[in-house]
């Protein structure tokens, strides 16, 4: 698919209808992930979409959305500059020859010997968990999906700056908190000037960002002063040089990067593993077949880095719950110059909205798309499969960086948690768990189990 030098011939996509001024908005407030899918099915690989008074292009394609994500993704810049006094410049917001060099320095923070090394904190605080669910065990029904947050968010908190954080992880913690709530409400509010109106959440927002900013930029002032490595991610980001020997990155860039490390990572994963424990409920099969792979590789033994790529069915699972509940269920991108793409015309300076929940559903695309099928995974089922089929992480040169620290991350806990305890479903009669799109893909009203110990 080449890129069209002059596309004003080339007609716009076909699309829904929509009302005067709305456009199709009220079908999108009503049920975002059913009018997407819809539109995806209806009207082909490239969907035009007014939104009130924008046009909006779903991709949705496999060919197009490898032909946006990389082909020519030189045309399609990020999407969230409303993101920007939270991320700053960081590899998220950035484009361009910064964002290139940004990449370039960070990349090295997640291969092997460094994932090694967060793998301690992965299995360090899923024990501290499990030994706390030993006293809730008896005590009725929790919320898996609370949990996974908390414990992803004190894993990548040690992961970021491991000892340091002290006595001030839980005020930390809740801070973030506060910002994520402030980026749910400004990335998918109706209209901008909405989000800007005086609330509770924007004041919390405004004393969160004050005390992680203070916080941060102490932490980096203590660090620039030692000069001690203790391998977290803050070292790294610090004690970054550049061939002249100078730092790679100022104070404000490193804070950029942190902020956007936690924001853009820790919530995903626990939505992924949420998803992945909702479906295994509901797949009791599936479930005592991963329980079985389990016992038998690891015997018992609590799971290490290395003992993952002993694991075949296991990764099947988290891949398969992903696919229908894609944490990051849409990103967007704006076009630079006019295309065309999929024989339309994607006029400069509009949005591309491309959504791994549509694509990852598409009946062409996947047999029986709704259905919980971890061997849809195995190398015979996926040979042939078009490889922007399944993208929950994007693709082309803006992957997500830390695809590979979220799947170790996940397959830790996954494996961990099933060697001790059994997660039963207990939803009450006639109550559904529904996929609710904001920032991420979040479980509401959130997904209630019930404790077996296993032993």
């Amino acid at each position: 698919m080449e890129q069209a030098q002059n596309v004003t011939a080339v007609p716009l996509p076909p699309g829904p209808d929509g009302l005067p001024l709305l456009g199709v908005l009220p079908g999108v407030w009503k049920d975002p992930l059913g009018f997407f899918l819809k539109a995806a099915v209806d009207y082909g690989p490239v969907a035009r979409l007014q939104m009130g008074p924008k046009d909006f292009y779903l991709v949705s394609g496999p060919e197009e959305v490898k032909y946006v994500l990389q082909e020519n993704h030189h045309n399609y810049r990020k999407g969230y500059d409303q993101a920007r006094p939270l991320f700053g410049d960081g590899l998220l917001t950035s484009d361009g020859e910064e964002w290139l060099r940004r990449r370039r320095m960070i990349q090295p923070m997640f291969n092997r010997t460094r994932l090694s090394f967060f793998s301690q904190f992965m299995t360090q605080a899923t024990e501290e968990m499990l030994d706390r669910w030993e006293t809730l065990a008896d005590q009725g029904i929790i919320d898996a999906a609370h949990e996974m947050m908390k414990l992803t968010q004190t894993i990548i908190v040690r992961s970021m700056f491991s000892s340091d954080v002290g006595e001030e992880a839980a005020r930390l913690g809740a801070a973030f908190d506060d910002t994520l709530e402030y980026l749910n409400r400004i990335l998918f509010a109706p209209h901008p000037a909405l989000a800007e109106l005086p609330s509770a959440a924007t004041r919390r927002n405004r004393r969160a960002l004050a005390y992680l900013d203070a916080f941060i930029y102490r932490l980096i002032e203590r660090k620039r002063a030692s000069g001690e490595d203790t391998g977290d991610l803050l070292s790294l980001l610090v004690l970054a040089r550049g061939e002249d020997g100078q730092p790679s990155l100022t104070d404000a860039q490193v804070r950029d990067e942190l902020m956007t490390i936690f924001l853009a990572g820790h919530e995903t994963t626990a939505n992924a593993l949420a998803w992945t424990w909702y479906l295994l409920g509901l797949n009791p099969d599936v479930e005592a077949r991963l329980v079985e792979e389990i016992d038998t590789v690891l015997g018992g033994s609590p799971p290490a880095y290395d003992d993952l790529e002993k694991l075949r069915y296991t990764p099947l699972v988290l891949h398969e719950a992903m696919r229908l509940y894609p944490p990051a269920w849409m990103f967007v991108r704006h076009a630079i110059a006019d295309d065309e793409l999929g024989g339309y015309r994607i006029p400069a300076g509009e949005m591309v909205m491309i959504s791994p929940y549509v694509t990852h559903r598409l009946p062409q695309h996947w047999e029986n798309p709704e259905a919980f099928d971890p061997e849809r995974f195995t190398a015979e089922r996926s040979a042939g499969r078009h490889k922007f089929a399944y993208f929950p992480f994007g693709g082309g040169p803006r992957l997500c960086i830390g695809n590979n620290f979220a799947l170790i991350e996940a397959q830790l806990i996954l494996v961990r948690v099933l060697q001790r305890f059994r997660l039963r479903l207990a939803l009450v009669p006639g109550s559904r768990v529904i996929p609710t799109p904001i920032a991420t893909l979040q479980p509401k009203p959130g997904v209630p189990i019930r404790l077996e110990r296993r032993y």
